[in-house]
């Protein structure tokens, strides 16, 4: 795509996104890894080198436009704490077109492609905006699971910090995580109540076996169900099925 013209014609034809998001340690990087097997394009992604597995979410978009417009915006870049305040977000008008070129630098070249983050619910707005016709997959998890997750993980540490407790008003680090967990439930209304095209998927049901709301999705998402699937998520629900549920 050397010659400008057909680029802008390339990008004005690619299609709108799925965007996977939900509060961190709900499984959101789970649910990308499946739709990718299901033949979505996701690009290069991060790993997690604790845990040996991908993320799921594209480095450059995370590394070179997520972090540098929250840190721009007074936000943590880890989105832990402070949170973007969406009534005060400033709207890149050049988000869309190079969210697009970074997908297309990794391959791209038609068809489903996807961007997963977790910090796209807190900042939806800016997401909407670019692509207003994205498909959205909101990842839900129980409220405990995802703190006791927070309090075992060394890098969610935002609440250990009493004066971030203080700010949110609560006494203990368990409190802050609960607090944290609700604001990212209100983006989710506001998402739905802004209508955003979206689908909500537990993947606790998975641990008991339950795909159905999984092949539901993909169906939805227009992808095909591949069988991998089974074999990709069933390992990573193998504790939580140990100890009785995600």
């Amino acid at each position: 795509m050397d010659n400008n013209k057909d680029q802008d014609l390339f990008l004005e034809k690619m299609q709108a996104p799925i965007i996977v998001t939900g509060c961190a340690r709900s499984g959101t990087s789970m649910i990308a890894g499946a739709i990718e097997l299901c033949g979505a394009f996701g690009g290069q992604v991060a790993s997690k080198s604790t845990e040996t597995r991908e993320l799921h979410e594209h480095t450059f978009i995370c590394e070179s436009i997520v972090k540098p417009y929250l840190l721009r915006s007074g936000i943590d870049p880890s989105c832990q704490y402070p949170l973007p305040n969406i009534h005060w977000l400033n709207i890149p008008k050049d988000w869309k077109r190079r969210v697009q070129k970074a997908i297309i630098h990794d391959g791209y070249e038609n068809g489903q492609w996807f961007y997963k983050s977790t910090k796209a619910c807190l900042m939806w707005p800016v997401w909407n905006y670019a692509f207003p016709n994205a498909k959205w997959i909101i990842v839900r998890r129980r409220t405990g699971d995802i703190i006791d997750s927070c309090l075992k993980t060394d890098f969610m540490k935002a609440f250990k910090q009493n004066n971030a407790q203080q700010a949110v008003r609560a006494t203990n680090e368990f409190d802050g995580w609960r607090w944290w967990v609700h604001q990212h439930e209100k983006r989710f209304v506001e998402m739905i109540m802004g209508g955003v095209n979206c689908k909500v998927v537990w993947p606790h049901r998975m641990v008991y076996g339950d795909y159905q709301e999984m092949m539901e999705t993909i169906d939805w998402l227009g992808l095909k169900w591949n069988s991998d699937v089974l074999s990709f998520i069933d390992p990573k629900l193998w504790k939580s099925r140990m100890r009785g549920g995600v």
